[in-house]
């Protein structure tokens, strides 16, 4: 399966370690680990870390041809519709800015028949009520953290008894028209609202080594397991387990296998 990931690639400088993430990417390299084709659409600086980058995404096995090096011209949209992916994944944080937001709303445009998971991953005061309702309202998927659901249904005012996961999602279903809408509760697994119907899936119990990248990898899983043809129980299940994996493991894109994943699903 053929799939746009689209948003930014980030360095996360620690001290005096650096590390290639930003969630667009992590999903690539989970995605691609299951044995999809992905193309990230995103941008590095002309500079050390900016071709760093590129050999790194290079040597994880995913296609670089959509990652312009700035100052450049911009992705052409006519050689994106050419790609004919099933698939187009999203977050908020590039789109924070006007443009951008733009710029990936054209894409969809000329992208009609491919299905979009939107993460909504929020990052505090890196967000805006204008972006989350443009993105939702073009979505296929919305996938939110428990906390993310609280946060937008304060700052939306939707109507109804705010006391629920299943509350929200039904909520967020009926105003944006997302088929399906996902919230994960870390070690508590996850919840679902596919086709009106309300499933809860339990996670699984690990030793967290890195938290970081897991809700990226469970996104993986979950359009993996959709291109499968599962039902919502054994979506979550699916993608609960890679999270779990990759969150027992360091960093945002460890190595790990899918004989891991499933080992993980005969022990739950």
């Amino acid at each position: 399966m053929r799939i746009l990931s689209v948003g930014e690639i980030l360095w996360d400088v620690i001290g005096q370690s650096e590390h290639l993430g930003g969630a667009p990417l992590n999903f690539a390299a989970h995605a691609q680990r299951l044995g999809h084709e992905v193309f990230p659409i995103s941008a590095v600086g002309d500079d050390k870390r900016g071709h760093r980058a590129l050999e790194l995404i290079r040597g994880l096995g995913i296609s670089t041809e959509f990652i312009r090096v700035l100052p450049g011209k911009p992705t052409g949209l006519h050689a994106l519709h050419q790609l004919d992916p099933q698939w187009v994944y999203y977050g908020t944080l590039f789109h924070t800015s006007s443009a951008t937001l733009a710029s990936t709303l054209r894409l969809l445009q000329v992208l009609p028949a491919a299905k979009r998971f939107y993460d909504v991953n929020l990052r505090e005061n890196n967000w805006n009520l204008t972006a989350v309702e443009q993105l939702s309202s073009h979505s296929t998927v919305v996938k939110v953290n428990d906390w993310e659901a609280e946060t937008l249904d304060a700052s939306f005012d939707m109507e109804g008894e705010h006391d629920s996961i299943e509350g929200f999602t039904r909520r967020w279903a009926d105003r944006f028209k997302s088929e399906i809408v996902c919230v994960t509760c870390g070690e508590r697994g996850c919840s679902i609202l596919r086709g009106g119907q309300f499933t809860q899936v339990p996670g699984f119990r690990i030793v967290i080594a890195d938290t970081v990248g897991a809700g990226d990898a469970f996104a993986a899983g979950f359009v993996h397991g959709l291109s499968q043809g599962w039902d919502a129980q054994a979506i979550g299940r699916f993608a609960n387990a890679v999270g779990a994996v990759v969150a027992s493991k360091a960093g945002a894109i460890p190595e790990w296998s899918m004989e891991e994943v499933e080992a993980m699903l005969r022990a739950g």
